[in-house]
């Protein structure tokens, strides 16, 4: 490692899609090349909506062996775990809590790799590297803090481990696959009552005359695209959100991550009326967007939640991520889980505040797990 230099990237245009991506074991998409790169070409990275590029890069003899996506924010849009508290406390304090630093999947709540090292290097090794050239960065341009977030069981062991920076505890709703052979099977491991309520659900799509395809990334045209971005931007308007993801993004991934990209698209006689958006890793689904423009009954349920589970039974994708919060999705096999954050603080006087708060914060949250625990709809004996 003596030949070891730390860059600080402004865009990922200053390395080749081919070394960054050797980075990582390919298992989690949104880390790839392809993905952050378009985030950065089409706008959803930058000034527009402060995300600012800083990717944390360390090459041994010019070739790239570790890095990490990280971001000057100056502001907390998203994220996803939620810190507007705190920039409040900051500027009651009369100090500024903007800017600070992220190392996150801008507008992704999902949970994996954020250390990213070569695989023929020794993680625990480079995974100190990155993060101590992280946070020598944050300290040198005056950052308030440095935020690690939705941090998979690797990396968070790096933090616990690490004196510096805190945990923050979170959670979220996700689905095991346990070699389910079809969707019948899996229904078969819920109460009865559950079980019912599911089959209702999905027969009365059917009823309605509602039709679902299933479209992967190379078998979108370009009117798909546009049809489904509709749907993307009118979920957006109605909440009062900003769509920050143009159609142009979606087209590139579609073409650069074609088998990644997995849409389901429902269609009512001949008219397609709403679509979701997920994508695809090595062993995971991540349920990402949703849009309509009328409704039916159970179409969100069926969209969003059966079709995805019966695609991962159907690929032998172990888990499947639907998005940040929702406990409605308890009732479908989407069970509590923990989620993980760490977070370096410059002020010492803030950071002793924010240990007690985490400390109180954790206990809620696991109190909160423990009572959705006992909501399970599967069978005791499952």
């Amino acid at each position: 490692m003596n030949d070891m230099t730390v860059r600080i990237l402004e865009s990922l245009a200053e390395v080749s899609a081919e070394q960054w991506n050797a980075l990582s074991d390919g298992r989690f998409p949104f880390v790839r090349y392809e993905f952050l790169r378009a985030l950065e070409k089409y706008n959803a990275v930058g000034e527009l909506y402060g995300w600012y590029p800083q990717y944390v890069l360390i090459e041994e003899g010019g070739v790239p062996v570790a890095a990490a996506p990280m971001y000057i924010k100056d502001n907390s849009y998203g994220e996803f775990v939620f810190d507007w508290a705190w920039a409040d406390a900051w500027h009651r304090a009369g100090l500024h809590y903007y800017p600070k630093l992220v190392v996150a999947i801008p507008y992704t709540p999902a949970t994996g790799p954020r250390l990213l090292v070569h695989p023929d290097k020794d993680f625990d090794t480079y995974a100190a590297q990155l993060i101590e050239a992280a946070t020598a960065h944050a300290q040198k341009t005056g950052m308030s803090s440095l935020h690690w977030l939705f941090t998979d069981e690797r990396d968070t062991q790096q933090f616990q481990n690490d004196s510096r920076y805190l945990m923050r505890l979170g959670c979220q709703f996700h689905w095991q696959n346990h070699a389910y052979r079809d969707f019948d099977d899996y229904l078969s491991h819920f109460t009865q009552q559950k079980r019912k309520k599911i089959r209702r659900e999905r027969r009365m799509v059917a009823e309605q005359g509602v039709e679902i395809e299933i479209r992967h990334g190379d078998e979108m045209e370009a009117e798909h695209w546009d049809i489904y971005h509709r749907f993307y931007r009118n979920t957006f308007e109605r909440k009062s959100g900003i769509p920050t993801l143009s159609q142009d993004f979606f087209m590139e991934i579609g073409q650069t991550m074609p088998r990644n990209v997995v849409l389901v698209m429902a269609k009512y006689q001949g008219e397609y009326v709403a679509a979701a958006f997920n994508v695809c890793g090595r062993d995971t689904l991540y349920g990402r967007h949703w849009g309509c423009n009328r409704d039916f009954h159970s179409l969100h349920f069926e969209a969003c939640y059966y079709q995805g589970l019966d695609y991962c039974i159907q690929h032998g994708l172990q888990r499947f991520e639907p998005g940040a919060q929702g406990e409605h999705k308890i009732s479908r096999g989407f069970l509590p889980v923990p989620t993980w954050s760490a977070h370096w603080i410059a002020h010492e006087g803030f950071r002793e505040g924010l240990t007690r708060y985490l400390d109180h914060e954790r206990e809620a949250v696991e109190d909160y797990m423990q009572e959705l625990d006992t909501h399970s709809p599967f069978k005791r004996s499952a």
